[in-house]
């Protein structure tokens, strides 16, 4: 109740005191950011504030065409170990310093040599960085990797200003993006300012973004609904029916690219000594327990399609094999026995809102009849993550907001250096097809590898998947111009608002 009413009051005064900007857009999250630094972030609201602060080497188009961004072009290599880029030659970190090649060299080297970089294992088949000239940079590679060009149209491509290598950027980004970073206030809100400077600063109409935590899926609306927010991602299932009635809002939603799940600690740390950890017949009976049909139509509103995999039906990695309707409890409570349980006891940590809570309590109740007894720990988004990546957890929330190229949807969260790995799970085999499948660029191969590891993951299950993420975001009429993108990002560009 306490955080609700913080919740309902922070976003109230910034209704009052920001009513007089009519250049201020607002928009509202489902959770509070990580560091921000593009190289050690691991959040997806993370990334929705990057969209206007961080450019990357390249983006994407709402049907996830490859177009320029820092990168004016790009050409591959005969042999494909090489990949080219231009650079455009009027784009500017915020300090004024130029975005130019040696700074795109120093940052991906930074990117893949940092102890706590998260983008390691997205660029672990760059072998070295040349810089030729002030335009060109050249990626040599150790072996071709067709996933590339989309790890670096995300973070993993997203420039900030060498000279905050040592400022904590993550605290105060210096990036190269349309609006530069004003001021932070943890769980509060992020604000940022229009960059001038800006290479194409004419397409960015408002002088102020600012962005506001709101956990809480009803509060969030509410402040929509008022006037408090222009624009709020992840609207609640249960409220899309409300926003498409309301005459001053719109329902903006697009399928999605990720995928919801949770990931076992096998391997990471102290925690690891469950029996979900050692035994894989119970991490399959966990599986079996689930119903994702039963959360797809009290939590999901129909919206949330099952999944059994990290591939959604779009991606040519989809594999419809894997899937299946309903649970079995009878057969989870067999492997049970199988592997000397009665019951099995674990906690299941996940990110305090409102959708997860839902989600996680229904889990708790299939589980129970299939013979696991799961005690729930909510942590607020930031803490989450923290505990994931040092193993503090036994069962934990994992989702991924997806990628263009199937690789980026489960490279780093299965392979056994994989930066996203929390659990630890590691299979040389695994590793294996993943490395070969994003070396070839022939997609039918692509999909057998594929497939091959999904095999396997379905015996090990390291990860268990849940449902594909649904983008769906409400808008004030007033603001035109906004597209939702399949990457579930918010790209203001040409987004203004209405005059009356």
């Amino acid at each position: 109740m306490r955080k609700l009413c913080i919740a309902l009051a922070t976003a109230g005064m910034l209704a009052s005191g920001l009513a007089a900007a009519q250049s201020t857009l607002r928009i509202g999250l489902q959770d509070d950011p990580d560091v921000l630094d593009p190289a050690r972030a691991r959040t997806f609201v993370g990334r929705i504030v990057f969209a206007s602060l961080c450019d990357r080497l390249v983006d994407i188009t709402p049907d996830l065409k490859f177009v320029p961004q820092l990168a004016e072009s790009w050409e591959t290599g005969a042999d494909g170990k090489t990949l080219t880029f231009k650079l455009r030659a009027n784009a500017l970190y915020h300090d004024g310093t130029p975005v130019d090649a040696a700074s795109v060299k120093a940052n991906l080297e930074r990117a893949i040599s940092l102890p706590d970089s998260n983008r390691k294992s997205e660029l672990s088949s760059v072998a070295s960085v040349a810089a030729p000239d002030a335009r060109t940079v050249v990626l040599t590679l150790k072996a071709p990797d067709a996933s590339l060009l989309s790890q670096l149209s995300d973070r993993a491509g997203m420039m900030i200003s060498p000279a905050s290598f040592d400022k904590d950027p993550g605290s105060k980004p210096v990036c190269s993006g349309p609006y530069q970073f004003k001021e932070r206030v943890q769980n509060d809100r992020i604000v940022l300012e229009k960059f001038p400077k800006y290479w194409d600063a004419g397409s960015y109409h408002f002088d102020r973004v600012v962005f506001t935590p709101i956990p809480d899926a009803t509060v969030r609306l509410n402040n929509l609904r008022s006037g408090g927010l222009d624009i709020v991602e992840r609207i609640a299932p249960s409220d899309a029916k409300a926003v498409k009635e309301d005459r001053n809002l719109t329902l903006a939603a697009v399928t999605g690219l990720g995928f919801q799940s949770f990931a076992v600690n096998i391997g990471n740390g102290d925690r690891a000594s469950t029996p979900l950890a050692k035994d894989k017949r119970v991490r399959q009976a966990l599986e079996l327990a689930i119903d994702r049909d039963v959360i797809n139509q009290v939590v999901g509103e129909g919206m949330f399609q099952p999944a059994h995999q990290p591939f959604p039906p779009a991606s040519f990695a989809y594999d419809k094999s894997v899937e299946h309707a309903g649970r079995d409890p009878k057969k989870a409570q067999a492997l049970l026995k199988e592997a000397g349980f009665e019951r099995v006891k674990f906690e299941l940590t996940y990110g305090n809102n409102t959708t997860m809570q839902q989600v996680y309590e229904l889990i708790q109740a299939m589980a129970a009849e299939a013979g696991f007894d799961i005690s729930l720990r909510p942590l607020e988004f930031a803490a989450l993550q923290s505990a994931l990546s040092r193993g503090d957890f036994e069962v934990g929330q994992t989702g991924w907001s997806g990628r263009v190229d199937p690789s980026g949807n489960i490279h780093q969260y299965v392979s056994c250096k994989g930066n996203l790995n929390d659990g630890r799970f590691c299979d040389p085999e695994i590793d294996k097809l993943l490395d070969e499948a994003r070396s070839i660029s022939d997609e039918g191969k692509r999909r057998a590898l594929y497939s091959q590891v999904l095999q396997k993951m379905t015996v090990e299950r390291p990860q268990i998947y849940l449902y594909y993420l649904p983008w769906v975001f409400g808008v004030q009429k007033k603001v035109e111009g906004f597209v939702a993108y399949p990457d579930g990002l918010i790209r203001l560009k040409d987004v203004k608002v209405a005059k009356k």
